[in-house]
């Protein structure tokens, strides 16, 4: 019976195959004759067929990423709408020619049941069918029954098979990126990925509950089911480190999704890519909400009237400029409130101009004539003196974020000044010199001083205006080209509009959102979030002013010195009381004994976990090893041997050697040479079977296998140790060695 219920899938699947790839051709086709279409030296023409042939590519892309598990489940139905009983669930939608349904997307209100259906609220299902694909061929079929008519083999041509998906996928080996869990998505996890786009939801669960993938697959049904909003404003995902967005990177485009934005903490602010950490009290003061005032503070002190009278040489003549004249000009430009550098035209123009009266009045007073004319030469004069611009420039002096910052930093007089209540320790924990890289605690106050500075001058004001006509005539030449070509519902005219500009190099939502800082998203993705300041979330708050937030993290797993104690303290400054909490219970990634052991150290720690239900025992007890010897060599030496003995046991999955970051490089290099090229350190190892990482490299991730080197050296590095800890402990899906002192 089983070969022939294999039979009857794999021909069903066979003819989706077909479908995906006369699209797929067709597609090819539309994208060849948009691009070899002439349209003479029409600029507005040209900016249309360039818009539909991008379209064309993106469409072309998604039906490549989703080739892999297609299809992956089947619904039984007991009274379908369409007389059809079988609906077939996979990762896009799929209609034949006539436009009859053949695959019903995971994202549609037809597909909830798949995920929702139980026993007890059979949702009109009658059976859940799983199919394990390997390529385009069914290897595998999985039968959850809820009728029981079914299980006496009694209904024809239905014959139920295998013992459930889930396990299956729980235990395969890992590979060193995540893969979707869109086959096998449980009714908690798809009840918090269904729910609805407005506020910000916190998904809270403890290591293995799937909070990863939960945020990625509501990303992607987000985009699915709000299409229209998102499309042209993108989606955010923030990630904890280049490791961990390496780890995800391959999950949003399986589901179909290719425009959405990834960044780390690091990457936040364009043209900077930190990576680089602070020490626990620096670490703590840049994640303050105090930084946004002393930023402030420094900016405004930039703004500041000589204290005595200045004597400018212009054109020979001798003028004295009174500290007042400066004074006015900058009490004029604070009270429009724009930011520092726009402020800044109004203050040159309010004290060029009251220079220009001087300087007029003088010449009156030696007897020359000065009529409207003469004033307008001599305001020219003024303003490409250099006198005056070293005057001018001294009170207001036009500024970029990364000047402020680094002047923050390396002059502690100025620092000291505008801290009068710090303490010495704690000025010298900002100290460093210029030359110095950002940090990534640095990267939210580089958004802030950027926020306060407004543009850098060079970006002409009518450039603007003009952008934003064009921007209208854009959109309506979008929706006539729209309703000519007849393909309403397949693009927007903001889409379409958005490739009308006439750029050297145009780019996607995603590539253009990702460069630019006053980008604001539609929705924004924030995974580790426990780990984030009260200045890193400002930035995200601006980066997405609607408040729509997908929020995932355990508190309990809060390693960074910035990191709140709760969601409330964490939340409540940006969001009020505008969020709600969901909590994600059960285990699906770690062994129950290897989830005992870190929630019994956690607790004695006295770190506030959810505790999770584990959903297997595993089949391999924590190992324990002594380090032969003292100092980092011989803990090394252990390592390679407990990483040895490991691979006796399964050599093709994937292990990670978790290291404090005293030792890392020692350990690293041991298992490097021992391993050679099938080990590496840091994200690149997440491309080898052989990764060693820090406690704060491995978070977010995980591994068939876990070597962990001297846990008490990772639990004492930080005074938040103890969570970084226990987030090494739950990396494994099935091994952990515990290589101690």
């Amino acid at each position: 019976m089983l070969e022939s219920e294999l039979d009857r899938e794999r021909a069903v699947v066979s003819e989706l195959y077909e479908r995906l790839d006369a699209l797929r051709a067709d597609t090819e086709d539309r994208l060849t004759r948009v691009r070899r279409e002439s349209v003479g030296g029409n600029h507005q023409a040209r900016s249309e067929r360039d818009s539909f042939a991008q379209l064309y590519e993106d469409q072309l892309v998604q039906l490549r990423e989703v080739d892999a598990r297609l299809v992956f489940g089947r619904l039984l139905l007991e009274h379908p709408a369409d007389g059809t009983d079988r609906r077939y669930i996979g990762r896009i939608g799929l209609r034949d020619e006539e436009q009859r349904s053949l695959l019903v997307d995971w994202r549609a209100q037809q597909a909830s049941a798949f995920y929702q259906a139980t026993a007890n609220e059979r949702m009109g299902v009658r059976a859940r069918r799983h199919l394990t694909m390997s390529g385009r061929q069914v290897t595998r079929i999985d039968d959850e029954v809820f009728d029981e008519s079914l299980l006496d083999g009694s209904e024809p041509g239905e014959h139920v098979q295998g013992e459930g998906a889930l396990l299956a996928a729980l235990t395969a080996q890992r590979t060193g990126r995540m893969h979707d869990i869109v086959a096998t998505i449980q009714a908690e996890q798809d009840r918090i990925i269904r729910s609805d786009l407005r506020g910000a939801l916190v998904v809270q669960g403890g290591p293995g509950t799937g909070k990863t993938a939960v945020a990625l697959h509501r990303a992607a049904y987000l985009l699915y089911a709000n299409r229209q909003r998102l499309s042209s404003s993108g989606v955010l995902v923030v990630g904890p480190s280049s490791a961990f967005l390496r780890y995800i990177e391959a999950v949003l485009p399986s589901l179909g999704e290719t425009g959405v934005v990834m960044q780390s903490l690091g990457e936040l602010f364009p043209g900077v890519e930190a990576t680089a950490e602070d020490a626990p009290l620096a670490a703590r003061l840049k994640g303050s909400a105090q930084m946004a005032r002393l930023i402030s503070r420094a900016v405004k002190s930039r703004q500041k009237a000589p204290d005595a009278e200045q004597t400018i040489v212009v054109d020979n003549e001798r003028l004295v400029v009174s500290p007042d004249l400066v004074r006015r000009a900058i009490a004029k430009a604070q009270r429009t409130g724009k930011p520092h550098n726009v402020a800044r035209v109004t203050f040159v123009k309010q004290a060029l101009s009251e220079l220009t009266d001087q300087l007029a009045a003088q010449l009156r007073a030696s007897g020359s004539t000065i009529d409207e004319a003469d004033l307008k030469v001599l305001r020219e004069d003024l303003r490409t003196s250099y006198d005056v611009r070293v005057l001018l420039n001294t009170a207001w002096l036009p500024l970029t974020p990364q000047k402020v910052l680094q002047d923050l930093y390396a002059r502690p007089a100025w620092l000291a000044e505008l801290t009068p209540r710090w303490t010495a320790e704690q000025r010298e924990a900002l100290h460093r010199d210029r030359a110095e890289p950002f940090t990534v605690s640095d990267v939210p106050l580089l958004d802030e001083a950027a926020e306060l500075l407004g543009d850098f001058p060079g970006r002409p004001d009518p450039a603007d205006r003009e952008r934003e006509r064009q921007r209208k005539r854009d959109l309506e030449n979008a929706r006539a080209a729209i309703r000519n070509m007849g393909v309403q519902g397949l693009v927007s005219a903001e889409q379409l509009a958005d490739g009308f500009a006439e750029r050297v190099d145009r780019g996607t939502t995603a590539e253009r959102a990702g460069a630019d800082r006053s980008w604001t998203y539609g929705h924004v993705v924030v995974d580790e979030a426990q780990e984030l300041s009260p200045m890193q979330w400002r930035v995200l708050v601006r980066r997405c002013p609607m408040k729509s937030f997908t929020i995932v993290g355990d508190i309990a797993q809060v390693a960074s010195a910035a990191g709140a104690a709760s969601w409330e303290e964490a939340l409540r400054p940006s969001f009020k009381d505008a969020w709600r909490l969901e909590e994600l219970t059960v285990n699906y990634r770690t062994p129950a004994q290897i989830t005992r052991e870190a929630e019994r150290m956690a607790l004695e720690a006295g770190l506030p976990i959810t505790p999770t239900r584990a959903v297997r025992e595993g089949d391999w007890p924590i190992r324990r090893v002594r380090v032969n010897g003292d100092g980092v060599a011989a803990l090394a030496e252990s390592v390679v041997a407990a990483v040895e003995h490991d691979r006796g046991i399964d050599r093709e999955g994937t292990l990670a050697v978790i290291v404090s970051r005293r030792d890392a490089d020692e350990v690293a290099a041991a298992v490097l040479s021992r391993f050679g090229d099938t080990a590496a350190r840091g994200a690149n190892g997440l491309n080898r079977p052989i990764a060693v990482l820090t406690g704060y490299e491995a978070k977010g991730l995980e591994f068939d296998a876990v070597v962990l080197a001297d846990p008490d050296a990772l639990a004492a590095e930080s005074v938040r140790g103890a969570a970084s800890l226990y987030v090494a402990m739950t990396r494994p899906t099935q091994r952990l060695t515990l290589v101690e002192r």
